[in-house]
């Protein structure tokens, strides 16, 4: 009896560096660390590297390889963890993103290097996948806004001191240990998570959503936002077709990897996952032109104009640390507030910098403004996550987990592909240079305030009562 009494107080006690827990949050936030390092932070090795291999031709290979294969490894990690358990997925991300360092760090020519990109994009993206499963499935529900505040921090961090790390590296030692570099810290996460793994289980029911189609829907998603990003990135007649294509791929693709009821923001499952991709557009589109503008508008330099950038990974982690204090039980309301004051946070700043992009009007306020956005980043971003595994169940926890990331990227490429096409129209002289980054800034405040007034639609799905 005693036992029974005090075992709930000491799980009241308990966080995600508890006795029982240390190790695999350790491992798990180790593994996310990577990832954003070489998801964010490789940019400043590649053009170095590139050169050193005779490959400068397909430069943009190494990114778009990284891309398509991280979207396919999202989709395979949930297939398999809906089948399988996240066991799998984890431990075949963990080999293929070790493969992938090992490949670009001795890559003698430039196909061998866009490989490993490649093979690490698909060991980020099943690995990614695989962390959300096992947090619902290992990580009480009262700790996950925790953890998801922790690995938040592991993407800004990367995000903050990566590239001038890559940089370093690059100049004064070797491209090759942006690389292998990186290979003691993978086999560190991979011993800590051994003893979690033996415990992981597939769910009992496999889900009905674990079929081995989705993941040729995934393909067709990856390649349909490869080819956005190219269409974008270099507008023309050719690239503009080939833009369109990708827009029909991507859709066919999206349809079947989605929650139902995702493009209506259905409460349950479908509400978080279409949020997540608002949310991510609104951020990232508006973030892509910031230096840009800055640059242009007002003439910073490059150091001034990409400090909002770095600023703003501080109040990321704010608000991720201050949805992760909030008591789901206690205040079962208070999350979706938080969505919704993220939203805001998203467009007060995107109009801002809308401001901020006029040439008569002080260059300076986009600090301030991008202060706003990351702390409404941080607040939204990771209280969707919580949500997400609140709603779901455990045979759809992969496929929903996937689609949350796939979300993300994919609204992500679309607005930084919007901004590509309208920067193009500017320097082509089509458009005037402040009609562009206005026109963008007040597009994706219109779409923050769309999220902002569907928030309240992450909610519990609706009982469904029987007929009498």
């Amino acid at each position: 009896m005693t036992v029974d009494v005090q075992q709930p107080a000491a799980d009241e006690r308990a966080t995600i560096f508890g006795p029982q827990l240390r190790a695999t949050s350790t491992g798990l936030l180790i593994l996310v660390t990577l990832i954003a390092f070489e998801a964010m932070a490789v940019s400043a090795a590649l053009p170095t590297a590139a050169r050193a291999v005779h490959g400068l031709g397909s430069f943009g290979w190494a990114f778009t390889g990284f891309l398509i294969a991280n979207v396919v490894g999202m989709v395979t990690s949930g297939q398999l963890s809906d089948s399988r358990g996240p066991r799998l997925p984890l431990v075949a991300g963990m080999i293929a993103f070790l493969a992938g360092l090992a490949l670009s760090g001795t890559a003698t020519t430039m196909v061998q290097l866009v490989a490993g990109r490649v093979v690490q994009g698909l060991g980020g993206g099943l690995i990614v996948t695989a962390i959300y499963v096992i947090a619902g499935q290992v990580y009480p529900e009262r700790l996950r806004p925790a953890l998801f505040a922790a690995t938040s921090s592991a993407w800004v961090v990367p995000s903050l001191i990566g590239p001038a790390v890559s940089g370093l590296l690059t100049q004064h030692a070797s491209w090759r240990w942006v690389f292998l570099g990186l290979l003691p810290f993978a086999l560190l996460a991979a011993a800590l998570l051994g003893p979690i793994l033996r415990t992981l289980h597939p769910p009992a029911v496999p889900s009905p959503l674990a079929r081995s189609s989705r993941i040729a829907w995934a393909v067709a998603v990856a390649a349909g936002i490869a080819a956005l990003e190219q269409a974008g990135q270099h507008p023309s007649p050719v690239t503009l077709a080939l833009g369109v294509g990708g827009l029909v791929l991507l859709v066919a693709g999206l349809r079947p990897l989605l929650p139902t009821g995702t493009f209506r923001l259905r409460p349950g499952v479908a509400a978080p996952v279409a949020l997540r991709g608002l949310l991510a557009g609104t951020f990232f589109g508006v973030e892509s032109l910031i230096p840009l503008s800055l640059s242009v508008q007002h003439g910073y330099g490059a150091t001034a104009a990409g400090l909002p950038l770095a600023v703003s990974g501080f109040t990321w982690s704010a608000g991720s640390w201050w949805q992760g204090r909030v008591d789901d039980a206690a205040q079962p309301g208070r999350r979706v507030v938080l969505v919704r004051a993220g939203f805001v946070l998203n467009a007060a700043a995107a109009a801002i910098m809308a401001l901020a992009a006029v040439p008569a009007l002080p260059g300076w306020l986009a600090y301030p403004s991008w202060l706003l956005a990351g702390l409404g980043a941080g607040l939204t971003m990771s209280s969707v996550s919580v949500l997400l595994l609140k709603y779901t169940t455990d045979a759809d926890r992969g496929a929903d987990s996937a689609a949350l990331q796939l979300s993300d990227a994919t609204a992500s490429a679309l607005t930084t592909g919007l901004a590509g096409v309208l920067i193009a129209a500017a320097a082509r002289g089509t458009i005037g240079y402040t009609t562009a980054f206005v026109g963008l800034d007040l597009t994706l405040c219109g779409l923050g305030l769309v999220g902002a007034i569907a928030g309240g639609r992450a909610r519990a799905p609706e009982a469904v009562v029987p007929l009498p």
